[in-house]
């Protein structure tokens, strides 16, 4: 999933993995501008990584824990990858010893 692959915006759904906030309770953390913080706020709502509710005048962010799910069946996938890669090397190397 691109969307999180920015830094940023990666920092952005650590901090609302302890709970909904405003564009500005977001932004406070960061010591990027407001509208760039906005930017990134518009690409996860987009990749479907965060929820916005509206309530009064504010809207109100959050993770979609659904969304992380595809993020999290990719990296099991590369871990079995990883794994099975490293399990062959040890072999490799443990058959080639004298």
């Amino acid at each position: 999933m691109e969307a999180i692959g920015e830094p940023n915006r990666r920092r952005v759904v650590e901090v609302l993995a302890a709970g909904e906030l405003s564009a500005g309770g977001i932004a406070a953390g960061f010591d990027i501008s407001r509208p760039a913080v906005s930017q990134h706020l518009r690409v996860l709502v987009e990749a479907g990584v965060l929820r916005v509710r509206s309530e009064g005048r504010q809207r109100l962010y959050s993770v979609d824990p659904a969304a992380l799910d595809e993020v999290g069946d990719w990296l099991e996938v590369q871990r079995g990858r990883w794994n099975r890669a490293l399990d062959a090397l040890e072999q490799a190397m443990d058959e080639g010893e004298p």
